[in-house]
């Protein structure tokens, strides 16, 4: 899964790169050669799906997801296991829901073609589907971890809270 992820943020970025030179060139066109390219705006954000679900797949399989985590530091460590079992299991419903409702749509506008593209709309919503498929998949593996005894809580569990971390950021600042 650590190759799946790494390739996942690596086609993240190289999205985010192309999608800032087709954005470019768009404003070039538009304010140099007075000619703006149809096709730059609509792929710019075809590509934006792409990083951003891709991102937000491998911040989930890093713990970097959005979460309320002001129980966790009052509940013992057994308990912090449930809760983020229970967490897990909210992202791995969240990435079904993806799956089944981006399927939907991807079947609904495949038929349709993007004029700017050329292009089925149902690519559109791609990645949907593929980051949905990834969280779910990033997901299962840390349930299975945490349920095969894997230490996978504990370097969570030492981290102070979020206000101490950064008042000893602070601290640290050389001025």
């Amino acid at each position: 899964m650590s190759r799946v992820s790494t390739a996942a943020l690596w086609i993240a970025g190289v999205g985010l790169v192309l999608m800032t030179g087709f954005v470019a060139w768009q404003v070039f066109g538009r304010y140099v050669l007075n000619r703006s390219p149809s096709w730059t705006e609509q792929g710019s954000v075809m590509l934006m799906s792409w990083f951003i679900f891709l991102g937000a797949a491998v911040g989930v399989r890093e713990n970097y997801h959005l979460g309320f985590d002001v129980l966790l530091y009052v509940l013992p460590k057994g308990g912090k296991r449930w809760l983020r079992m229970i967490s897990d299991l909210v992202a791995l419903a969240f990435g079904i829901g993806m799956i089944w409702y981006g399927s939907q749509l991807v079947a609904l506008t495949w038929g349709a073609t993007l004029p700017s593209l050329g292009i089925s709309g149902g690519w559109d919503y791609v990645p949907l589907v593929a980051g949905g498929a990834l969280i779910v998949l990033f997901t299962l593996e840390r349930i299975v971890l945490r349920l095969s005894g894997a230490p996978i809580d504990d370097a969570l569990d030492e981290l102070p809270p979020a206000e101490v971390a950064a008042e000893l950021d602070t601290a640290n600042v050389k001025v």
